[in-house]
């Protein structure tokens, strides 16, 4: 619930996921849909994809949700949903795409604390109240006009899927093909890194790159091509719970690779990516340099791209 004072409106309050109440079958359906999702949108990527994902900008989502007490959900959908806005509007109105920035990137957060179930509404109080306070002279009207603008140029299709949701469907599918975790710390583990890599996207995804093709000088086709690796969320997703159960000793990177077909060397590379910049967690360092020797373990073709097998998401029954 909000905190006395807050003007936020609050709802349903939930401060984790549940685990293990899912049935097979829902799992293996959600899995498959959210692959298909993925690779849908991995197949139409804009080349403008990422456009409005630094640090900046995801620090500014990040401390608005945090001041409105939204879920670390919603300040990933309202990242999400900013960047999709500002892609459409950059291809359809290029000169209009930044104006009104700080008013869109606004309504975002607004319209993702709508799509949350957990926590709190952002109304149109609360967000007049924070732009005025930053000199802005938006009206009530010229705010609600500015949520419509999002869903117009959107068609309607907000709800888009963010990494937290690939991120804890993959630790449910974890704990039903027996991979024993402790999933409610791992997902604690696993949000926080998601934030670090939200902030820290451009180094971590450089470094991912370089270490992928094994060259500190990545050419621009190997640049351009690897535009599809910084948004594959499956990627993301896995690499995330394997760098946050990478002390577990649990195999957890043997059991993504069954359940999503990305090979175990595409999960490392990410892992040693994310912990060669980590530097809030403890042996990171020495972490990352472990799992850099388990990667050259095994030989493989310099790649810009994850290796995957298709058609092998899916649980074991």
């Amino acid at each position: 619930m909000a905190r006395m004072g807050s003007h936020a409106v609050p709802r349903f309050y939930s401060s984790e996921p549940l685990f293990g109440g899912v049935a097979p079958e829902v799992m293996e359906a959600s899995l498959l849909r959210l692959a298909a999702e993925n690779e849908r949108y991995l197949s139409e990527l804009p080349g403008q994809a990422g456009c409005c994902k630094e640090s900046r900008t995801v620090e500014f989502i990040f401390l608005l949700a945090e001041k409105w007490h939204l879920d670390h959900s919603a300040r990933y959908q309202a990242v999400e949903l900013l960047e999709r806005f500002m892609i459409k509007q950059v291809e359809q109105v290029p000169k209009e795409a930044a104006v009104g920035f700080v008013l869109r990137l606004v309504s975002c957060i607004q319209l993702a604390s709508k799509l949350s179930l957990h926590y709190n509404i952002v109304n149109s109080n609360t967000a007049l109240k924070f732009l005025q306070s930053l000199k802005y002279s938006y009206t009530k009207q010229e705010l609600l006009e500015s949520e419509l603008a999002v869903l117009e140029t959107l068609q309607f299709q907000i709800n888009v899927s963010t990494p937290l949701a690939y991120i804890e469907l993959l630790l449910e599918v974890l704990g039903h093909n027996g991979c024993l975790l402790p999933a409610k710390p791992l997902h604690q583990m696993c949000v926080q890194l998601l934030d670090f890599l939200y902030l820290e996207r451009e180094a971590i995804y450089n470094t991912l790159l370089k270490t992928a093709i094994e060259n500190s000088t990545p050419s621009e086709l190997q640049v351009a091509k690897f535009l599809a690796v910084k948004e594959d969320f499956m990627l993301l997703a896995v690499g995330i719970i394997s760098t946050s159960a990478f002390r577990t000793k649990s195999r957890v990177v043997e059991h993504l690779n069954c359940i999503t077909g990305i090979t175990s060397q595409s999960i490392l590379e990410f892992s040693y990516a994310v912990l060669k910049h980590c530097p809030w967690q403890h042996h990171a360092k020495a972490a990352a340099e472990e799992i850099k020797l388990q990667k050259m373990e095994s030989i493989h073709p310099s790649s810009a791209t994850p290796r995957r097998a298709p058609q092998t998401v899916g649980l074991f029954f």
